[in-house]
């Protein structure tokens, strides 16, 4: 067994030394996936506060129980904060990673504003939700929405790595895939959820409504002159005020606008642009319902 073991360490050695690109040895010190998955929850503690404890919070007791996570956050955000910064510059202070973190924790009431529009939206947006405690206990889309828009403060500050680390746990757990560079607008409500993907530079208005299997995606991507592709730039679509789109539908192109008011019914396939207050839909024109052969063995015709 021993003997075994000891080959196939070597075999591994030797794949870290030939193998390039996918290790990070002698390098900086990464942030933290565990970290940033503790971060995440207690941040989404902080912002609904009482639904995710384990124990039901008094008012009383919000400035001790609060302070406490804040500053548990702080300290945590600001040393992974720092060791992303320290990937595009070696040289960043710990000063600079203290003052993205102040800031973007200012930013949480604001965040919280905007959640609460959401969470009304779900309520008038669906039927089945009796409750606001319904909504923020069970629909997966409250989450997505929550890390998305702390994770977009941080987008905006131009930290590397964090943000994404932030959008693709909420995706993991939800389902529901927004970039943390989307520009989202209040009342916003994703219907189930279950593989919505927002790329990075679609802007969405205020009051959409999605469902599931939506994709916002990009058309095609510019390329350099060696073929590889050029990063950057407005590649996926905008989406104006008071659009619902139905499940299934794709719609591609940095260019592309969805005019405000406008309904996009189920599958839709969509590259190009669509005035305001517009239906599109695809005609039934495939569709056939015939009756069912009768199955003549249930008769005991062949028995």
């Amino acid at each position: 067994m021993q003997t075994h073991l000891r080959e196939i360490l070597r075999c591994i050695l030797d794949s870290y030394r030939n193998t390039g690109g996918i290790n990070n040895i002698d390098g900086l010190n990464l942030p933290s996936k565990r970290a940033m998955e503790s971060v995440c929850e207690e941040l989404l503690q902080i912002l609904f506060p009482g639904f995710l404890d384990a124990e039901p919070v008094h008012s009383s007791d919000m400035e001790r129980v609060i302070g406490y996570r804040l500053g548990a956050i702080a300290d945590r955000l600001k040393h992974e904060i720092c060791r992303a910064l320290r990937t595009d510059n070696p040289d960043c202070s710990e000063n600079r990673a203290e003052e993205i973190t102040l800031e973007f924790l200012a930013t949480i009431p604001e965040v919280r504003d905007l959640l609460r529009t959401d969470v009304q939206a779900a309520y008038e947006g669906d039927p089945a939700a009796r409750s606001f405690e319904e909504i923020i206990l069970a629909y997966p889309c409250v989450e997505a929405i929550a890390i998305q828009r702390l994770a977009h403060r941080l987008y905006l500050k131009e930290v590397p790595l964090i943000p994404r680390m932030m959008t693709e746990w909420a995706h993991a757990r939800t389902g529901i895939d927004i970039h943390a560079g989307a520009s989202l607008g209040s009342h916003f409500f994703i219907d189930h959820g279950t593989g919505v993907v927002i790329g990075e530079t679609s802007r969405i208005g205020s009051r959409v409504k999605l469902y599931h299997g939506v994709t916002l995606g990009a058309k095609s991507f510019a390329k350099d002159d060696e073929g590889h592709i050029l990063k950057g730039g407005k590649r996926h679509p905008d989406v104006g005020d008071d659009v619902t789109i139905y499940p299934g539908s794709t719609v591609l192109g940095g260019e592309t606008v969805i005019g405000g008011g406008t309904t996009l019914g189920g599958n839709v396939f969509l590259m190009h642009s669509v005035p305001p207050n517009s239906l599109v839909y695809y005609e039934e024109t495939q569709i056939k319902v015939v009756p069912k052969r009768r199955d003549r063995s249930a008769d005991g015709e062949n028995m």
